[in-house]
């Protein structure tokens, strides 16, 4: 069965370091997306929803303390960010800016491998073995315990809020849930008011279990109402 790699976003302005940490991760057998300063990094983030981003906090166009701020504002991605100043530590991985993680420079490749799959381990969890409690609808099987969506083959790690949503949704399929019940039951305390939130979350699972993601089957929009998951699931 496939397993589709964990995509990193590393953002960094030295080509040097960027292409250095693209081959160690490579080699390691993640998917890296690069980016060399603010502008392009954001671009990216959107573009390809990493499982995780390596933020370096001093770039040009928009600083990284941006990027995270932004990426905070809406997404629980991790980031692990890189810094010269482990005077700004406390502040970096506190709830003012909200990192999952922290690397100074200068950092050693094994290093950063080894933070990058802790902070991949806390954020999605352990892979379970195949026969535990799980969602199904055709090729669709959502792995309750080990946050492992399979479809048509291909294994991917969803982040907590995709993971939750999609439960939620094939849990209770054939029902209309409004956007309001949605967004209090994955987001709770932690959403501020953009619908747009569970909008986007809704695209990126579509992108990964429909056949066309332009025309929905599984998911539909029930305008002026939420969504609902339309098919027949089964519990294994």
């Amino acid at each position: 069965m496939e397993t589709q790699a964990e995509t990193i976003l590393v953002v960094e302005d030295d080509r040097n370091i960027l292409d250095a940490i693209e081959k160690k991760l490579a080699k390691e057998g993640f998917r890296v997306i690069k980016a060399m300063n603010g502008k392009e990094a954001l671009e990216k983030f959107y573009a390809h929803q990493p499982d995780l981003v390596l933020l370096d906090l001093m770039l040009p166009l928009v600083e990284g303390k941006e990027i995270l701020k932004e990426i905070r504002s809406q997404y629980d991605t991790p980031v692990i960010v890189v810094t010269a100043r482990e005077e700004e530590v406390d502040r970096i991985l506190g709830l003012e800016l909200g990192a999952d993680d922290y690397i100074t420079k200068p950092f050693s490749l094994p290093e950063l491998v080894a933070r990058i799959r802790a902070v991949l381990r806390r954020a999605y969890g352990v892979k379970k073995n195949v026969g535990e409690k799980r969602l199904v609808c055709d090729e669709i099987s959502l792995d309750l315990r080990g946050h492992e969506l399979r479809v048509a083959g291909k294994m991917y790690l969803l982040p907590k809020k995709q993971f939750e949503l999609l439960r939620i949704l094939m849990s209770r399929a054939g029902e209309v849930l409004s956007r309001e019940y949605l967004l209090n039951e994955v987001w709770g305390n932690e959403y501020y008011g953009d619908k747009r939130t569970l909008d986007v979350h809704v695209k990126w699972l579509r992108d990964k279990i429909e056949p066309n993601p332009n025309e929905p089957r599984y998911i539909l929009t029930v305008r002026g109402v939420g969504y609902k998951f339309n098919g027949e699931v089964r519990k294994e």
